[in-house]
């Protein structure tokens, strides 16, 4: 699974490559934007795509700004070796650069990540295993369960 890692003073901090949808914009074309811009990658490149997890989110971010609520929209899609080997290597933002890191979907239990899929992508069977609609809706992130570092 592709995340962005941030070195923080209390560890790691991992994210999804994604973003927010722009006003009007449709959510397949925010999404080709985003993984674009964050991975260099061409959805034409991927197969399988399909909405996998849904989160609830209002959780503050360091700084004086209120607490956004947020709906986390997940999508999986699938790429080949030969295609990642030419993806980005540095996620840069207008506040700090991430390094591109690549972790078997079985690892990300344990680690600080967001949107907070880990558990639920973990104990999938396989990488493309069908994820059952019982388990589509995420529990929700809040301060008492999530905390920015």
């Amino acid at each position: 699974m592709a995340l962005i890692r941030r070195p923080r003073s209390g560890g790691d901090h991992y994210s999804i490559p994604g973003g927010n949808v722009g006003h009007a914009e449709d959510i397949h074309d925010a999404l080709r934007r985003e993984l674009a811009e964050e991975l260099r990658l061409d959805l034409d490149d991927a197969d399988g795509l399909h909405l996998a997890w849904l989160q609830d989110q209002m959780v503050h971010r360091p700084g004086n700004t209120a607490a956004p609520r947020k709906l986390h929209l997940v999508f999986r899609a699938f790429i080949s070796e030969a295609v990642r080997g030419g993806l980005a290597t540095v996620e840069h933002d207008d506040f700090e650069d991430g390094d591109i890191c690549w972790l078997d979907y079985r690892e990300l239990v344990g680690i600080h990540l967001y949107p907070g899929v880990g558990v639920k992508a973990a104990a999938l069977a396989s990488p493309r295993a069908v994820i059952s609609a019982a388990d589509v809706l995420l529990p929700p992130l809040s301060d008492d369960t999530f905390q920015w570092r």
